[in-house]
């Protein structure tokens, strides 16, 4: 997960990707419909990248994991910098450094915390929890931002969580800590898109990407490198999997958002739920619980409703 989360962890490291001029040479309905079928796309390889991250992080430590991964995007983002506008010393150049470094190591500390989330839970538990952080970016956004939450929208927080409680099921005697590490993955991948908002007033999209690549490796090689162990052959490809999946999903990310605004396309990021639905059962020997599907509708469906909110309010606005 979201590095994209956008997810995510894993849904997309990056929460606001670099914002380009869309090419209006195409008419705008042809550069949406393009840009649902990349966010589309990114969502599958997001939840492959997820799939694979949960064997390789049964296999080693995750923090050696993620490292490595880390090294491979943070190449991935030093490149796309430096072909950007600018270039490099550009993309440096940040009126809020302490800001951004702190979200790039809030970002990789999230990204163990969920791989560690999926090893010990599994990818449908985790993805049903997890699912709750736009509701957590709602319920944070007034003591970080200063922005004003209506009672609709604290509404669709209480059912959100709600949902979770179903997932969880507390009193049953299934809940365990474990279950605690979905929750605080979500929490941390919350606050790390309200300061992303945050330095956003200060710094362009492109120089926030920069610094999220370039302090999560720094800061996780720090601690990565004494966990570092001999990698099996038969483990090589799919550590080449992991790297290849985070490039092309940030890839794809990026080239969606620059054909459409990010609001238009949310809703269908909520699609990697399903792909992780059908990896988790196929391949992994998952069991959808019924309490797992109906609080994972509950929480999504909460999630979507805080989605239609702020479309309204932009408008209204």
């Amino acid at each position: 997960m979201p590095d994209n989360r956008q997810t995510g962890p894993l849904m997309a490291p990056a929460a606001q990707p670099p914002a380009v001029p869309p090419p209006h040479a195409r008419p705008r309905a042809d550069r949406q419909g393009a840009a649902i079928l990349m966010i589309c796309a990114s969502s599958f390889i997001f939840a492959a990248q997820d799939g694979v991250s949960r064997y390789l992080g049964a296999a080693y430590s995750p923090i050696f994991v993620i490292m490595l991964r880390y090294w491979f995007f943070a190449l991935f983002v030093i490149l796309l910098c430096a072909r950007s506008s600018g270039g490099l010393g550009r993309a440096i150049r940040s009126r809020r450094p302490g800001l951004q470094i702190f979200r790039g190591v809030l970002l990789v500390a999230e990204v163990v915390v969920t791989i560690e989330a999926f090893v010990r839970l599994g990818l449908i538990n985790t993805h049903a929890i997890f699912a709750c952080y736009p509701l957590m970016i709602s319920a944070l956004s007034g003591p970080v931002l200063g922005e004003k939450v209506g009672w609709r929208r604290w509404a669709a927080v209480a059912v959100g969580f709600a949902g979770i409680l179903i997932v969880l099921r507390p009193g049953s005697g299934v809940f365990s800590a474990n279950a605690t590490l979905p929750l605080l993955g979500a929490a941390m991948f919350a606050l790390y898109g309200l300061l992303t908002r945050l330095a956003g007033r200060d710094d362009t999209a492109m120089v926030s990407f920069f610094w999220t690549g370039i302090s999560g490796a720094v800061a996780i090689t720090a601690v990565g490198i004494w966990h570092w162990e001999p990698i099996a052959g038969r483990d090589i490809p799919w550590l080449l999997m992991l790297c290849l999946t985070a490039v092309a999903g940030h890839f794809l990310l990026i080239k969606a958002y620059e054909l459409a605004e990010a609001s238009a396309l949310q809703p269908f990021s909520y699609t990697q739920l399903v792909w992780i639905s059908i990896f988790g059962v196929t391949i992994f020997g998952e069991h959808l619980a019924p309490n797992v599907a109906i609080g994972g509708v509950i929480v999504v469906g909460a999630g979507m409703f805080t989605w239609w909110r702020s479309r309204q309010r932009e408008r209204a606005g």
